[in-house]
């Protein structure tokens, strides 16, 4: 079949080989090229074993702290908040027992499959080399705070992932960069991450191309479904279609609401900064638990990055808060240089409940979505992509598309 791609990120071009892979045709649409949105300064980890939503009661304990700190890990601009209403009453809904019960069950069926999905479609194209499996560090400011992370490393065990608890001594031994803020740890030995996110992406949208594939600079303004199927860009032009993947990120609300599914996307815009490789003396991985961001040792330099401020597509960014996430970083690696760095902010695409959006458009099955992941749109692309290969051929996957289905949130 012939099929469009509109988004050319790290789940677009995945999506092309698994379809490449089975004998279709394939053109993605993109107005900036391959890797060029979220996948272009992401923090590069195949976060398998994260199987936690982020709208929980622990989340709501801590939204009032804080809000109250324009720069701390979560912010909302004030002139956003009545946009925001609605997803937040979405976020809240997401939150409830039942619910986040049923979030952790699709998140770890997902996750699960995720790192045997890459190492298939990686091993496919000769990019193997491209994963470092180094394992990754959670790291906690007390034994009082490890403490209480029980119950998500039960819920981990339960899912097979296995993890290691360290103490003070523990934690120095294997990373000698943490000064003495770092109490406490968890090693996730079959974590991993890539060596660069945007080289991932972007080595994967070639690949495609040599396979056939072809890429269409421009912006998709609508997907035509009178009659045959279509594209169409915002010059006029329109690329027929037998199927359309919309896998735009951020960006894919508006198209999606055309086919007939008001899905609550919205943006979570994440920052970081990208250092000298080997400026902060760490050899994995490592999310700072309570402080709302991770570091990443990448082959282009160390990466510093998270929080989540909530402003829409158009508003400048504040780099300010990259500033804020230095000076709580510098408390853990006392000894590091964190002057200059190159700055970044991204757009996460965003859903309430944590759980992507997979599958066909209520008016048109012809239509299949592929966004909303979320802080996983790298971890879970690769597996994504192998679910979208098995809609079109309709067979069955391993993986269940229904609790990623569009229509869980009601008619537009």
């Amino acid at each position: 079949m012939r099929i469009v791609i509109i988004g050319a990120g790290v789940v677009g071009v995945a999506a092309a080989h698994a379809l490449l892979a089975e004998g279709h045709s394939v053109t993605f649409v993109d107005p900036a090229g391959f890797g060029e949105g979220a996948s272009k300064g992401n923090a590069g980890w195949i976060a398998h074993m994260d199987v936690m939503p982020l709208a929980s009661p622990k989340a709501w304990r801590n939204l009032p702290r804080w809000l109250v700190d324009p720069l701390g890990p979560l912010a909302i601009r004030p002139g956003y908040l009545p946009r925001l209403a609605p997803w937040f009453l979405r976020f809240a809904l997401a939150s409830r027992p039942a619910r986040i019960r049923a979030s952790i069950e699709a998140i770890g069926a997902l996750n699960c499959a995720a790192l045997p999905a890459w190492h298939r479609l990686l091993t496919a194209v000769g990019e193997q080399g491209r994963l470092r499996p180094s394992g990754i560090l959670s790291v906690f400011g007390s034994e009082r705070a490890l403490a209480a992370a029980a119950p998500v490393l039960a819920t981990q065990e339960r899912f097979g992932i296995p993890h290691e608890r360290l103490d003070r001594a523990r934690l120095a031994a294997l990373e000698p960069a943490l000064g003495e803020a770092a109490q406490a740890g968890v090693l996730y030995p079959t974590g991993c991450h890539v060596d660069d996110p945007f080289g991932l992406a972007t080595a994967l949208g070639e690949a495609a191309l040599a396979r056939g594939a072809r890429l269409t600079r421009g912006e998709a303004v609508a997907i035509s479904t009178a009659g045959s199927l279509g594209v169409r860009l915002a010059g006029g032009d329109t690329l027929p279609a037998d199927r359309v993947v919309l896998a735009a990120g951020a960006w894919s609300r508006g198209l999606a609401l055309q086919a007939g599914d008001a899905v609550p996307l919205d943006t979570e815009r994440g920052y970081n900064v990208t250092f000298a490789p080997g400026a902060l003396g760490l050899s994995r991985p490592v999310m700072f638990e309570g402080e709302g961001f991770v570091t990443s040792p990448l082959s282009g330099g160390d990466r510093v990055g998270g929080a989540v401020e909530f402003a829409g597509l158009a508003a400048a960014p504040n780099y300010a808060r990259v500033d804020a996430i230095l000076s709580r970083l510098a408390r853990f690696l006392p000894e590091a240089d964190l002057a200059g760095g190159t700055r970044w902010m991204g757009f996460r695409p965003s859903i309430p409940d944590s759980l992507p959006v997979i599958g066909p458009a209520r008016r048109d099955a012809r239509i299949l979505y592929a966004f909303g992941h979320g802080h996983h749109g790298l971890t879970q692309a690769a597996v994504t992509a192998e679910i979208l290969a098995a809609l079109v051929a309709e067979r069955a996957h391993a993986v269940s598309a229904k609790p990623f289905s569009a229509q869980r949130f009601g008619r537009s």
